[in-house]
């Protein structure tokens, strides 16, 4: 007999057990029908694992182990004919013996030697199930896509990343570098978990996107090294090479801020995205750039760091995020990076 096509309620036949739930039901001839969380046609002909034929996988697998019906049932708490019928069942199935019988021994057939290690390594998976969604609700498994400005990868970046990983070894980090504002743009449409980013202006950061403090560095000036002059005035005065204002616009008004109160407007003399390339410019002597102090740690032949005067401004960079994202994967992120910026911030009073 044959489910209707569109209806509801338990329908159990020759191929399987199933829910039909008028919401699922396609086009005429095509009914669809749920076990658990498994969709599939109603109309099968070949193996489907449901519920049902789960029970019967394992009762082959205990039968192969055993190659005794009478032990196979003690094992699987049933009595053996019931057994044997599940068995049967699966034979017809399959349109293929499983087994070669005789009054004296039970063997595997051939088709049922190839069949096994299959068998074995389906089951497993499904019994693995149960563990690996518990691992995915508390965060402990998955995929973190997170981004991060060409700074950060020079202070916070690597020791965040370290812990995390430490923490949640089976968590694949996809990284990717970007500016500010492209990582703002990309949160908003749907793209990524988290970014790292030069703090941004609280009134202009979109409401859709939470924001949280990781770390702050007085800003250093990486010169040319052939420079002779390294006086505060004559830093000041040097042409400038510093980030697009549209790409980091609190990290700019920082710099330029800070040459209009001791040197008079900033003459810049090239703009660069990335803070390797800045550094490489710098190199090149096409100027100087005001940089945070973790630079330090990006050597580069050609270039010497020097510290400014003592009011220094200040570079904040921290964590963005969707409000509205409750991605376990990313709660264990901000957990992670919370405990790091509050170190961070006991060390620094210390």
């Amino acid at each position: 007999m044959r489910p209707p096509y569109c209806g509801h309620g338990w329908w159990s036949g020759i191929d399987t057990v199933a829910w039909f739930e008028p919401w699922k039901c396609s086009a005429p001839h095509t009914p669809f029908s749920r076990v658990g969380k498994i969709y599939y046609s109603a109309s099968i002909q070949s193996l489907e694992i449901s519920l049902m034929e789960a029970r019967q996988l394992r009762h082959f697998l205990t039968v192969a182990e055993t190659l005794h019906f009478g032990r196979a049932a003690e094992r699987l708490n049933m009595t053996q004919p019931p057994l044997s019928q599940s068995i049967l069942a699966l034979e017809r199935q399959l349109e293929a013996a499983l087994f070669i019988r005789s009054r004296r021994s039970v063997a595997l057939s051939p088709f049922g030697q190839q069949w096994l290690p299959h068998v074995r390594a389906a089951l497993a998976s499904l019994e693995a199930l149960p563990g690996i969604a518990r691992r995915l609700r508390d965060g402990e498994t998955g995929r973190l896509e997170l981004s991060f400005v060409s700074t950060a990868d020079y202070s916070i970046l690597p020791s965040l990343v370290r812990r995390y990983a430490a923490l949640y070894p089976d968590v694949e980090i996809v990284l990717t570098e970007a500016t500010s504002d492209v990582q703002i743009d990309a949160l908003l449409h749907g793209r990524g978990h988290a970014g790292i980013v030069i703090h941004p202006d609280r009134s202009t950061l979109p409401a859709a996107l939470a924001y949280h403090p990781l770390t702050r560095e007085k800003l250093i000036a990486a010169v040319p090294d052939n420079s002779h002059d390294l006086s505060p005035h004559a830093i000041m005065q040097s042409p400038l090479i510093i980030f697009p204002r549209h790409s980091a616009p609190a990290f700019y008004d920082l710099v330029t801020h800070y040459h209009a109160r001791y040197g008079g407007g900033a003459a810049i003399a090239q703009e660069a995205i990335q803070m390797q390339t800045i550094i490489s410019l710098v190199s090149a002597g096409m100027g100087i750039a005001l940089v945070p102090a973790s630079l330090r740690h990006l050597a580069r032949t050609g270039v010497r760091y020097v510290d400014l005067e003592e009011d220094a401004p200040i570079l904040e960079t921290g964590m963005i995020w969707r409000r509205d994202d409750t991605a376990p994967i990313l709660s264990r992120l901000l957990e992670v990076a919370q405990d790091m910026s509050e170190q961070i911030t006991s060390d620094n009073q210390a």
